[in-house]
């Protein structure tokens, strides 16, 4: 059965505390037991509690650590716990002495003017950042008097979602340290029952976790406790450092003898559904799969292993079609095809023989897909009680064919309209994850991205298992008319099995005596209704008499949902539609004291005998970053451009030589390859210019080893392969392939060139006015993808592909004000640089995309090695 997870306590704890100047990471092996019990440099933390409530799914989760200077100088203390992404922090205090510093939510703008005076004299620092996959790390520090004790505690509440057939608790354990009183409490209230409760730990034996660990469950009601002595937390007998280093995982699942359940308190409602047993909705599923350059390696071998696993769970009555996509697209089949056997085996050898190469044409390979799916139920060609969906991996930006995010978004919504899910999975950083995102999520999907690590197939095969059983599609939650208000979202494109429906609202009339729900939906054999009825005063009089129950958990429950849906439409709203829906979860969120990305929580702590400022803010998804991989180019007049990753940021030159001259950018002795590029001139010098400007014109691109050459003009395209020249023109839409070449031709536009796994080269062609009495048309040359060429790699641009780094400082004003002057230190030389900017024309030919660079004068003096006129070259060849 599809398994599920609950997050009480995505919680990894750091709940440990660090004397100032101590490493945050686990310690190292002391030994004997030199240090006193639990001390760490004099900082002895002697309490640690979690305490976690759980009713109706919505967790209610407090941290309190408590720690001691027994040291005879004030130290500071840390105080670190890492908790889901999804949760939402309601409160923190801080207490020394018995004098208690609390935390205030405010507006997110009101918060930072609180604590600007404190940024501009660097005292402070955000308390709460990202951390690794699904967590966030809160993170306080408090300088500590000695003798005197401290107490942290933090608050934070989450609704709890089900997940392949289970809620999951998952605390990461890291105190750093003995602690005397250790302590994980977790309380459990389910009104429709507890069917199964479990717990695990990564960093301990079966045998010690037995001794620690309890845990039960009857009726309604589950614990778990978890309270290792001193001895049990021992990495070895004699040794003075903690073990507990690891996941704490607690899994649970309720009772399902009915499909639904409703629960009602203080006039707002929740509606539970989760039907079982149902049979399975055949699927028809499309997988868009990127197969660019950047897929090579480890990647693009993930992803056929992915691929070959999820063929195995692929039903007979689903009916399934792949679609590659680089600069073109490339289909398994034409349509999609039945789950067959015969099918299957055919589809495992098309995914063994999957390659990498090339550009990012997502544009093409969704419409492609949509179209397929269109046409397969238009035409019949799969069962009428079927359900399409659209699953994509990418790890890139389109940057060929149509590569405007909001264009590509707009297509695709238009050719879907509406008839099925998209689901978009992003492959590691390198990529704009927020388009990702908000395509998705304007075509009734999801987002999802896959981290590059060992376990990327893993995530990739089960996010598919998910998706993968379908068991109700156009799912309606009912409610009466003019009974209730605030709704939640209530439609649901479908219900996987292993998932659950969560509807939630406040009722028009409070003292109403009863309450219908009806669920109504498309199975896979008939469609489905299900109703159900609830007392409202006997229900509300049975979940009072629950004593440890917060009993506004319902409210609450319906602000947090809320808040999430509300801040889910604020990602594709605009303009006055934005504004609303910002106001509107910006009132919930201070309402009920919630941190969201709308709120701040600023904290008042004791520094220095005066208050110090610090602020807890909520991390969103990790802001896009360019490519990390480097890149090169060289284009107009020639601007030479070296984009550094590692520094964020390029250098930039130009080289003045006259018409006819043939400059070296690359040549690589290993692997064969050279590219040589010669200049041309405008037709004459403009009269408002006071130097001549130059471009490329030509260039010619060898391949030793393959015996292979071409020859690009800003009219023409030759290949030779071997004596035998093949001509073409800009004019046409061509890919020429062969093994470990492929040259592909995008009308009047740009050209692909790719020698095996690991060399792409871009050539973009700039035309002007034919008649123009000045300009004529000239050649970009880019360099995409270099790590296939050797070490020994040189030229203008090719002396660069190995790592290299530099340091700018003495930023002051230049000759030219909105230009500053600095001082570089690179490849052992000073320079006096100016800061500037160039244009890059991958994906837009007219404007191009503005680059910042550090401009080095002299054409490149002190950069390059040697002098410009070494790199001239007789010929293109």
């Amino acid at each position: 059965m599809a398994s599920a997870w609950w997050r009480c306590l995505a919680l990894a704890l750091f709940s440990g505390l660090a004397a100032s100047g101590f490493p945050r990471s686990p310690l190292r092996l002391l030994g004997k037991r030199s240090l006193p019990e639990g001390l760490v440099d004099g900082i002895e933390v002697y309490s640690t509690k979690i305490n976690c409530k759980v009713t109706s799914r919505f967790a209610h989760n407090v941290i309190t650590t408590r720690a001691v200077n027994r040291g005879d100088k004030a130290k500071e203390v840390f105080f670190d716990v890492e908790l889901p992404k999804t949760s939402f922090i309601t409160n923190f205090t801080l207490t020394i002495d018995g004098v208690t510093y609390p935390g205030n939510i405010k507006e997110k703008e009101v918060a930072k003017k609180q604590y600007e005076k404190a940024v501009s004299q660097g005292k402070t620092a955000g308390l709460v950042k990202a951390s690794g996959r699904k967590l966030e790390k809160f993170t306080v520090s408090v300088n500590v008097a000695a003798g005197s004790k401290v107490t942290f505690e933090l608050t934070y509440e989450e609704l709890l979602k089900r997940h392949k057939g289970k809620y999951e608790m998952y605390l990461k354990v890291q105190p750093k340290q003995l602690v005397k009183n250790f302590e994980i409490e977790v309380h459990i209230f389910e009104p429709q029952g507890i069917s199964t409760l479990d717990a695990e730990a990564s960093f301990i034996t079966n045998d010690l976790l037995g001794s620690a660990l309890t845990k039960s469950f009857s009726g309604k009601k589950g614990h778990v406790s978890f309270k290792p002595s001193l001895d049990q937390q021992r990495s070895c007998p004699t040794c003075t450092d903690s073990l507990l280093n690891g996941d704490f995982i607690i899994t649970y699942d309720v009772n399902r003898e009915s499909p639904a359940n409703v629960q009602i308190v203080n006039g707002y409602f929740v509606h539970f559904f989760a039907p079982q047993g149902l049979p399975v909705v055949p699927k028809n599923m499309v997988f868009v799969i990127d197969v660019s350059g950047s897929m090579s390696g480890r990647k693009i071998q993930q992803t056929r292993d992915a691929l070959l696993k999820i063929l195995e769970d692929v039903k007979e009555d689903d009916y399934l079609n792949f679609i590659l996509f680089s600069v073109g697209v490339t289909t398994w089949k034409d349509q999609v095809v039945q789950a067959t056997p015969e099918n299957l085996q055919e589809a495992r050898t098309f995914v063994k023989n999957i390659r990498e190469q090339g550009l990012t044409n997502i544009n093409d390979a969704l419409l492609r897909a949509i179209r397929m799916l269109n046409e397969a139920q238009e035409e019949h060609l799969v069962p009428e009680r079927s359900t399409s969906i659209i699953i994509m991996l990418t790890d890139g930006d389109a940057n060929t064919g149509e590569s405007r995010p909001e264009k590509i978004r707009e297509n695709v919504r238009n050719a879907i309209e509406g008839k099925f899910p998209l689901y978009n999975l992003g492959f590691g950083k390198n990529l704009d994850y927020s388009f990702l995102e908000s395509m998705a999520l304007e075509n009734h999907g999801l987002a999802r991205r896959i981290y590059e690590d060992s376990d990327a197939d893993l995530q990739l095969q089960g996010f598919y298992e998910e998706v993968a059983n379908p068991l109700l599609t156009g799912v309606q939650v009912e409610y009466p008319d003019n009974a209730i208000q605030d709704l939640t979202q209530n439609s649901y494109q479908h219900f996987y099995d292993g998932s659950e429906i969560v509807v939630a609202g406040r009722l028009v009339d409070e003292d109403m005596n009863s309450f219908k729900a009806d669920v109504k939906g498309q199975g896979a054999l008939k469609d489905l209704i299900y109703t159900e009825k609830v007392d409202v005063k006997d229900m509300e009089k049975a979940l009072k008499e629950q004593g440890y129950i917060f009993g506004d958990y319902i409210e609450r429950l319906w602000a947090y949902l809320t808040i999430e849906q509300l801040l889910e439409k604020r990602k594709n709203a605009q303009g006055e539609e934005k504004e609303n829906l910002t106001a509107q979860a910006l009132d919930l969120s201070l309402k009920y004291h919630f941190v969201t990305p709308l709120t701040s929580m600023v904290v008042t702590k004791p520094e220095d005998n005066e208050d110090q400022t610090a602020i807890a803010d909520k991390p969103g998804e990790v802001s896009y970053q360019p490519p990390q991989s480097p890149y090169y180019y060289v284009d107009g007049d020639p601007h030479f451009i070296i984009q550094v990753p590692e520094k964020d940021d390029a250098i930039c030159f130009n080289i003045d030589e006259d018409p006819g001259t043939v400059l070296c950018l690359i040549q690589d002795p290993v692997t064969g390859l050279t590219v040589n590029g010669q200049i041309i001139g405008d037709k004459r010098d403009s009269p408002d210019s006071n130097t001549r400007k130059t471009y490329f014109g030509k260039l010619g691109i060898t391949s030793a080893q393959m015996d292979f050459r071409i020859e690009v003009t800003t009219e023409k395209i030759t290949l030779w392969n071997g004596a035998v020249p093949t001509t073409l023109s800009w004019l046409d839409t061509v890919t020429v392939a062969q093994d470990g070449l492929s040259v592909i031709i995008n009308r009047k536009k740009n050209m692909v060139i790719s020698f095996g796994h690991g060399v792409t080269f871009v050539v973009v062609l700039h035309q002007v006015w034919k008649k123009h009495p000045v300009h004529q048309d000239f050649l970009g040359f880019y360099v995409i993808d270099s790590h296939g060429m050797s070490a020994q790699t040189h030229g203008l641009l090719g002396q660069f592909f190995h790592p290299f780094g530099f340091e700018v400082s003495d930023i002051h004003p230049g000759s030219d004000p909105t230009k500053p002057d600095a001082t570089m230190v690179v490849k052992n030389h000073q320079l006096t640089v100016t800061r500037g900017s160039q244009k890059d024309y991958r994906k837009d030919t007219s404007m191009g995309m503005k680059i910042n660079c550090w401009f080095v004068h002299n054409n490149g003096e002190g950069l390059i090695d040697g002098v410009h006129t070494d790199y001239i070259v007789s010929n293109l060849f």
